[in-house]
């Protein structure tokens, strides 16, 4: 999933480890941990020996204040990254519906092709009405044998899944018929879909004559 992130990110522009690591935790910070140097340079390291991006040195204007020599070095993604991007873009299977692997393909649902992410979402769903049938189940069954704090958790996951569900089928429903996520005026937008298909136009206003 990390290197998912890091061909997508470098694929809008080039970037050094620092500022890699302040947008991964921008796009990722809501999905999973503060991604460490540790864990970031050497996934670089392993991308930049399978050829799918390059490094050079940055000039010293690009090179970020309070940063270690690390930070001179300057990610640019290959034609090869880009393929592997589009490949890993493209891939729907099971772990694409577990948490992690979910939040980082949805980062990136702008550039995938409309049925993948129709499979990645109707997979997900499915995957959080088991999670929400059985935190059914393990309250049906634990009543009076959990104490109340143990039985708010659980209650506390049931709604968090019940929402989830909720929200997959509205974005399902949305990709089924060609709108994408209402954005911050509320107003759903109908883009072109990456794989080509022109979404349905808008409804015109009924203008009486008078």
């Amino acid at each position: 999933m990390l290197e998912l992130a890091i061909l997508g990110l470098l694929q809008e522009a080039p970037m050094h480890g620092y500022e890699l690591r302040k947008e991964l935790a921008t796009k990722l910070g809501t999905i999973r941990a503060a991604i460490s140097y540790g864990t970031l340079y050497p996934t670089l390291k392993r991308l930049h020996h399978a050829g799918w991006i390059t490094e050079s040195s940055a000039d010293a204007a690009m090179i970020p204040p309070m940063t270690s020599k690390r930070g001179r070095v300057v990610y640019k993604i290959t034609a090869e990254g880009k393929e592997r991007f589009a490949d890993l873009l493209a891939q729907a299977g099971p772990e694409t519906y577990d948490d992690a692997g979910f939040g980082v393909h949805f980062a990136f649902f702008s550039r995938t092709d409309r049925a993948t992410r129709l499979r990645i979402l109707e997979g997900r769903r499915r995957r959080v009405e088991e999670r929400r049938e059985g935190l059914r189940e393990v309250l049906s069954r634990a009543t009076g044998r959990l104490d109340a704090y143990t039985q708010e958790l659980q209650r506390h996951g049931l709604e968090a899944a019940e929402r989830e569900v909720r929200w997959l089928e509205e974005l399902i429903t949305n990709e089924r018929s060609g709108r994408t996520p209402a954005g911050p005026s509320g107003e759903l937008h109908l883009p072109a879909d990456p794989a080509g298909d022109a979404p349905p136009e808008p409804p015109r206003p009924h203008m009486d004559r008078p």
